[in-house]
């Protein structure tokens, strides 16, 4: 099991029209990756105002992506993610697959 120490950091978020991106760096507590076709953030959140916690930086709660290589028991192993534009404009930048 993750723990909450252990859980991967969103190192960058490049995807400037989300209310949790305040600088490139995402301030929800946690983002959930996953869809079932690409790794799409399903935090993402197109808002005029901004939202999170400013005093953190996101970690990856959960991973429903159970076919990158990151990923054991749909939690996120890697070290740290990117979210930015791939198939989305909000996708996991990290995940590779198996």
């Amino acid at each position: 099991m993750t723990r909450a120490m252990e859980m991967p950091r969103v190192q960058e978020c490049a995807v400037r029209s989300c209310a949790y991106n305040h600088t490139n760096d995402c301030h929800a507590f946690a983002i959930t990756i996953g869809s079932s076709d690409h790794a799409h953030c399903h935090t993402f959140i197109e808002a005029p105002v901004r939202g999170g916690i400013e005093q953190i930086n996101a970690q990856v709660g959960a991973c429903q992506r159970a076919d990158c290589q990151h990923n054991s028991d749909l939690e996120c192993h890697a070290p740290a993610i990117t979210v930015g534009p791939r198939t989305d404009l909000a996708d996991c930048q990290t995940y590779v697959s198996r």
